[in-house]
């Protein structure tokens, strides 16, 4: 392996490589986004919805955890077309991480809220709150700050699973990659810079996530769980 090989190779293809990491977190930051509004959503109809609720959700968030990801992309992206609905490969890969993020996302939280004191939301209601003024004043406070670090796993997870969107064309830094390595044969190099740029990315973001996490941990916490 030639160092020198490498670092050309990247000085030749660093502008479509980038624009195909712009896709990824792109990817990445509107399916984390809005699968974390979905999570929410569905972590409290799981907890606080009526039985025929909870029930449906329960079961919409086993059918999504207990099937691969790829299968869900290729059901959106090739199987709807046969239905006459179709859906761009961008357009496709968002849907599909978003869900799939959001049944993962549900989870984390639900279990979250569940590690709360059931009567902090009894407190809360004798002195005057709704069930939803509990839940949204004090019980999501506590979850929210709980749940970051499995947070934190999800978005580097997401990010990871976004190679994926290659598969239904998607243009993210993996399809870019391909689409290089086809020209020169040079795949060992040029997934050897994309596994690196990956790497650098998942780092940085880990970092951000340390201060978010420290600066949002609840004092004494880690006692009260022992």
């Amino acid at each position: 392996m030639d160092i020198n090989v490498i670092i050309n190779l990247f000085l030749e293809s660093y502008p479509r490589l980038f624009q195909g990491l712009g896709i990824t977190l792109f990817l990445t930051l509107v399916s984390i986004v809005f699968g974390t509004v979905l999570g929410v959503l569905l972590s409290l109809g799981k907890i606080y919805g009526t039985g025929y609720l909870s029930r449906i959700i329960t079961m919409f968030i086993g059918l999504i955890r207990g099937t691969p990801l790829m299968v869900q992309l290729f059901i959106l992206y090739y199987g709807f077309p046969s239905t006459g609905l179709r859906l761009a490969p961008l357009t496709a890969a968002v849907i599909g991480f978003t869900i799939n993020s959001a049944a993962y996302q549900a989870e984390y939280l639900r279990g979250s809220i569940e590690s709360i004191n059931t009567n902090q939301l009894k407190a809360a209601l004798s002195i005057g709150m709704t069930k939803w003024q509990g839940i949204g004043h004090v019980i999501l406070p506590q979850a929210f700050r709980r749940v970051i670090p499995s947070w934190t796993n999800e978005f580097i997870y997401l990010l990871k699973y976004t190679s994926l969107a290659y598969i239904i064309g998607a243009t993210e830094i993996m399809t870019a990659a391909k689409i290089i390595a086809s020209r020169n044969y040079r795949f060992f190099e040029i997934y050897l810079i994309v596994a690196v740029i990956y790497l650098v990315i998942v780092l940085l973001f880990t970092k951000l996530f340390s201060i978010v996490e420290e600066k949002f941990r609840i004092p004494g916490f880690e006692y009260y769980r022992e």
